[in-house]
């Protein structure tokens, strides 16, 4: 049963945040400063038809007419910014705000006051005075396509129709880039309309895309699935835009998954190591000060490729592991009295880890949340937001060692309100591949698709002197094939060093971030971008090229040309990651690795241009259904031995989705209440 659409908002959504008002002196000292928490900031209009910002909170409601302003948005991505108004000396400083709601709202302001050109400031402040018009304000309307083309072309940018690119719909932020005078565009490059953007949202959603982020943000624990390609990933960073940051703590299995989101590992956010230890030990650790705040002050905890996350963090823990409180302690909950030296927060984490003991099967990861927030609710009333595939990679498990899915401890089952699957395959656009991946994806493979994949093994993959990457199972074979082909290189070799924000953490960058520490070029090295640089032009995360030279100068960046066609000098770029209590670590490095080889592991989530594999040495379920669904279609496809063994399915894995699709129509019919 499908949700009807909700008929699109005649006013620009209000933004919820945080505002501090600063009063500055004529020097431009502040004068006074105040902050207003769980506010919300309307853009409206007064009988004048100026702009004003309204601020409307629990106990103030202030208006704040906006004339002559500047617009400080370099830390947008965070959910700040600032609207400086230098002639009445005040600046309204927004924080905690959902980026992408904040982006909307800051474009719209500008765009709204480049609109009213020379009539603003027509009333003159007598004029004012002596109005007899009624006070008003009237919210201002989302911008027109008209109005945004109207926008851009006072700027002297071109209109949205006549702009070329290689992707529809692609989000203009990478237009902020300054690479226009290093990148070369080849003069066949087919000229592609670019699609008209939605003012309210860049980019095209799915009905199901739709549903999974109105159920977010109406607060419900959710766990959205399905196969490579169906824009998990797209999905997930809309979400991390429409939560405030400050209490959004976004992770995943991996650092270099985390990286991609600009999150941290889970295992970094619930500060217990690795799981394995006693509850009463799990939760001393999440106690130390810095965890326990991060714990207390998440509200939304997203968590990416949760299916590579060790079902040990949620696994039962039985009677007669019960730990004991102190030595020798054998205290009741009612017995227990605040120690000296104790705070309010410190006694409430321990009753509550006191109630939790008591339970005869506990949860551990859910369990330290419930201790530390003193809230017996699930997850201490943390919402949820879970994303990943369990047919693709499972978690890493010691050899002997049973493996447990996060969905089959009973964790799952309290605290997963709705679950729901993206079925419509965005990645490749080839439907007899898209079948033949659906099919392996379930560990199934018809002799047809045996012979259709056999016959890539004669496909020429290479084209303008970038070769296919070898997608390996071991990471060792990985090192080895690239570490020969770099060797057989003339030439000499151009060494480029990471800088890192802590030089002593670098190990923990290598982890944390897709580019490595020293990266050794020569020229015809086999690369790979590992980051969006210029998404209309093709220089995505993902993309293929090779290296044709060196820039002249000290820094010598490399000169690559790229399989879409493009030719563009690659600079350093800025890798930022979230630590232990709310850390920040950065390295600066060139977005390139070498990519003779890749490790399947390594290139789940990416879409490549040209690949090549071996399977004979597959050894997990899903592991070749996530190295053939890197790929965009059979023609950018070379398997080498093919053999119908490779292909599997963990069964148990098979059983939790076919369950998952028997009650996902009963689901669908209850979704209506929630949203």
């Amino acid at each position: 049963m499908n949700t009807p659409e909700k008929e699109p908002s005649s006013q620009v959504p209000p933004l919820h945040c945080s505002l501090t008002v600063e009063n500055l002196t004529s020097l431009g000292t502040v004068h006074k400063s105040v902050t207003y928490k769980g506010i919300k900031l309307i853009l409206g209009r007064n009988e004048f038809r100026d702009i004003i910002v309204r601020m409307d909170g629990a106990k103030h409601s202030l208006q704040f007419p906006v004339r002559d302003f500047q617009l400080h948005k370099r830390f947008m991505k965070e959910g700040k910014a600032t609207i400086s108004q230098k002639n009445v000396n005040l600046n309204l400083m927004i924080a905690n705000a959902p980026p992408n709601q904040l982006a909307i709202f800051m474009k719209t302001l500008a765009s709204k006051h480049t609109l009213l050109g020379p009539k603003q400031g027509v009333i003159n402040a007598r004029q004012r005075l002596l109005s007899t018009v009624p006070k008003s304000f009237e919210e201002i309307s989302p911008l027109t396509l008209k109005e945004y083309e109207t926008v851009r072309s006072n700027n002297g940018r071109m209109p949205l129709k006549e702009r070329n690119g290689n992707v529809p719909g692609a989000s203009p932020v990478s237009s902020k880039r300054k690479m226009d005078k290093e990148v070369q565009l080849p003069k066949d490059l087919p000229s592609l309309k670019r699609q008209a953007p939605s003012l309210r949202n860049q980019l095209v959603l799915t009905t199901e895309q739709k549903k999974v982020l109105q159920i977010v943000q109406s607060g419900h624990n959710v766990f959205f699935t399905g196969s490579a390609g169906t824009g998990k990933s797209l999905l997930l960073k809309l979400i991390v835009g429409a939560l405030s940051p400050d209490v959004t703590f976004v992770t995943a299995s991996t650092g270099v998954a985390a990286c991609q989101i600009g999150g941290t590992t889970l295992h970094a956010f619930a500060g217990i190591g690795s799981g394995h230890a006693s509850l009463e030990q799990c939760v001393q650790l999440a106690s130390r000060k810095v965890v326990a705040q991060q714990w207390r002050k998440c509200k939304h905890l997203i968590v990416d490729e949760i299916s590579m996350v060790d079902g040990v963090f949620f696994k039962v823990q039985s009677e007669n592991e019960k730990p004991q409180i102190g030595p020798g302690s054998s205290q009741d909950v009612a017995g227990y009295q605040k120690g000296e030296g104790e705070t309010k927060e410190d006694s409430q984490c321990l009753m509550s880890m006191l109630m939790l003991l008591a339970l005869p099967h506990t949860q551990k990861l859910e369990a330290v949340g419930r201790a530390i927030r003193g809230n017996n609710k699930p997850f201490g009333g943390i919402q949820l937001i879970l994303c990943g595939d369990f047919l693709q990679l499972p978690p890493v498990t010691k050899p002997g060692e049973k493996r447990v899915f996060c969905f089959q401890t009973s964790a799952w089952n309290r605290c997963i309100n709705i679950s729901m699957e993206l079925t419509e395959v965005r990645r490749q656009d080839d439907q007899e591949f898209i079948n033949i991946l659906q099919s392996i994806r379930l560990g199934r493979c018809t002799e047809d698709m045996v012979d259709c994949l056999k016959s890539t093994e004669s496909n020429e993959v290479e084209k303008d002197g970038i070769k296919a990457t070898r997608l390996c199972t071991h990471r060792e074979d990985v090192d080895h094939i690239n570490q020969e082909h770099l060797n057989k290189l003339t030439g000499n070799a151009k060494v480029f060093q990471a800088i890192d924000s802590d030089p002593h953490l670098s190990k923990n960058l290598d982890s944390q971030t897709p580019v490595v520490t020293k990266l050794v070029l020569k020229v015809g090295t086999q690369v790979m971008l590992m980051k969006n640089l210029d998404v209309g032009k093709g220089l995505v995360n993902g993309a293929r090229g090779v290296v044709t030279g060196f820039k002249q100068g000290n820094e010598g960046y490399p000169i690559v040309r790229f399989l879409c066609g493009v030719t563009a000098d690659v600079k350093h770029e800025k890798w930022t990651v979230r630590g232990t209590g709310g850390i920040y670590l950065s390295r600066r490095q060139l977005p390139l690795k070498l990519a003779w080889a890749f490790s399947i592991h390594k290139s789940q989530g990416m879409t490549l241009d040209c690949a090549e594999m071996s399977l004979s040495r597959v050894f997990e379920a899903g592991q070749a259904y996530v190295a053939l669904s890197r790929a965009r279609n059979l023609k950018g496809l070379r398997v080498l031995d093919f053999n119908p063994t490779c292909v599997r399915a963990h069964p148990d894995v098979l059983k939790f989705y076919e369950d998952l699709r028997k009650i996902y129509d009963l689901e669908q019919q209850s979704i209506e209440s929630y949203l």
